[in-house]
């Protein structure tokens, strides 16, 4: 049944396919129709004669547009369909003039797709455009679902606590990977936070710099509703700690499904951040105006508080909340710290039960499966026979095959074994106390039915093998008297 299914989606694919390349590439932009009055002083030509050369370059490398999914400054998104494969794609393209292929591969943003790829938590590249005529770039890239953004806007209840705390978990380990490798993002922001069922992923590199290059760096840079105070009150002289202000405050606007600064402009935005978290200290703000030419005073404030926001919001969450929002940059938590916070405590333990149980089947790795459970069984036996083997009680258990006895017979041997220069222990059943005798000497003790034993001094004994059982053994200890012990089972 499954490979007739797979058999009835393989001809669908390349019907659809076949139905692709007959007809003409059509967009949301529009058709070959509006040349006419495009070329007819219509206000938009320019735009739209660029949008359809794009349309027919696009199709000539074997991509046909499906539908915009997304407009920005700099960028449109559209939904593309492969005429090779039928899969489908993301194709971003830029709206400034490129000169060369070479100069499109210089982009910043193509350079760390590339260096970032591949990861988990990152948006792949698959393939670069470049339009000689218009001299436009085209990324194609991996196709999600829809952002952050889209996904919480009307939302009326909150989202779940575990999907919330493995989503936060995947964009602080995409932050963790851009910044060991160099890069910081600059615009972390929902509409730039990708997600396909509970795979969250981050996109849209075009802001992102080195974290080597020297500041300053571009002022009016990261959307104002996340920008960080070190953006807003210095002369660009900021780090990659920005993205993880930017994180926090997309953290929050998840949990609560509301932003948190919502600035109108610059100002407001610096007094929305004061009313929440107060008025900073003297000398975070002494830090600030080292790099303003603006003096600025702000009267104190002490702030509402995050917890009043979000008041259901749990411990954990809203300790990592507060260490992501830091107002000083450098008590700001990093993304590599985050990771290890108490609040992905459960991710990390489920991430490294993951990986042990892959490393177990890794060393099992092309043996036939009743082989692979055998050896399964294997170490799960070693592992209970050797807690049983510490403990007093050597008996054996169901799990033990018939050759795993004799891996334990060595061990029990040993308990019972006799030496000739040591004494065994005595179990002895009197009705006082019982009583076991050390391994070299016996103690004095109190027999209450036959009166006192005298002390006996240490003397090697024969092994219990060798003891004689007549009566001619006895004439070698008469010089002691030792009272008749009763046998428990046969032994001493």
């Amino acid at each position: 049944m499954m490979h007739y299914s797979n058999w009835l989606i393989g001809v669908k694919n390349r019907a659809s396919l076949r139905n692709a390349c007959k007809t003409l590439p059509s967009t949301d932009w529009g058709n070959r129709a509006n040349v006419v009055d495009v070329q007819n002083n219509n206000p938009h030509s320019n735009e739209k004669t660029s949008e359809l050369m794009v349309t027919a370059h696009l199709w000539s490398k074997g991509y046909k547009i499906i539908k915009k999914i997304g407009e920005g400054t700099f960028s449109d998104v559209v939904k593309t369909q492969s005429l090779k494969d039928g899969k489908f794609y993301a194709c971003k393209t830029m709206k400034q003039t490129i000169n060369s292929l070479e100069q499109a591969n210089n982009l910043r943003e193509v350079q760390a797709m590339k260096r970032l790829s591949p990861h988990a938590n990152i948006i792949q590249l698959h393939e670069l455009i470049f339009n000689k005529e218009t001299g436009t770039v085209s990324l194609i890239c991996e196709l999600m679902e829809m952002n952050i953004y889209e996904y919480i806007q009307g939302r009326q209840t909150p989202l779940p606590e575990h999907t919330v705390k493995q989503y936060m978990y995947q964009l602080c380990k995409s932050l963790e990977h851009m910044h060991s490798c160099g890069i910081f993002h600059r615009d972390v922001k929902p509409e730039n936070i990708l997600i396909k069922q509970n795979i969250l992923k981050l996109g849209d590199f075009g802001s992102c710099r080195s974290v080597y290059s020297k500041p300053p760096h571009t002022e009016y840079i990261s959307t104002r509703w996340y920008r960080a105070p070190e953006c807003l009150l210095t002369d660009g002289y900021y780090s990659l700690k920005m993205d993880i202000w930017s994180t926090g405050c997309v953290f929050f606007e998840i949990m609560s499904l509301n932003p948190l600064f919502p600035g109108t402009n610059e100002l407001d935005q610096v007094a929305k951040i004061h009313d929440v978290l107060g008025t900073p200290e003297h000398s975070v703000l002494q830090k600030f105006k080292q790099s303003r030419a603006m003096h600025f005073n702000f009267p104190p404030k002490k702030g509402s508080g995050i917890s009043r926001l979000i008041p259901n919001c749990p411990a954990p969450a809203l300790s990592l909340l507060y260490q992501m929002l830091a107002y000083d940059p450098d008590e700001r938590i990093t993304a590599e710290t985050a990771l290890r916070h108490t609040y992905f405590r459960e991710i990390r333990l489920a991430e490294k039960k993951a990986d042990t149980l892959h490393r177990v089947s890794g060393i099992v790795d092309g043996v036939g499966s009743g082989e692979t459970h055998s050896s399964l069984q294997h170490i799960w036996r070693q592992t209970r026979l050797g807690k049983q083997l510490r403990g007093r009680h050597t008996r054996q258990t169901p799990l033990m095959s018939h050759n795993m006895k004799h891996v334990a017979e060595p061990v029990i041997r040993r308990n019972v074994a006799h030496y000739s220069s040591e004494l065994p222990k005595l179990n002895m059943v009197v009705p006082g106390p019982q009583i076991s005798f050390p391994v070299s000497t016996v103690p004095a003790f109190t027999v209450t039915h036959r009166g006192t034993l005298p002390a006996i001094t240490s003397k090697k004994c024969q092994s219990r093998l060798a003891k004689p059982r007549d009566e001619s053994h006895r004439t070698a200890f008469k010089t002691y008297y030792m009272p008749p012990l009763e046998r428990k089972h046969g032994g001493f």
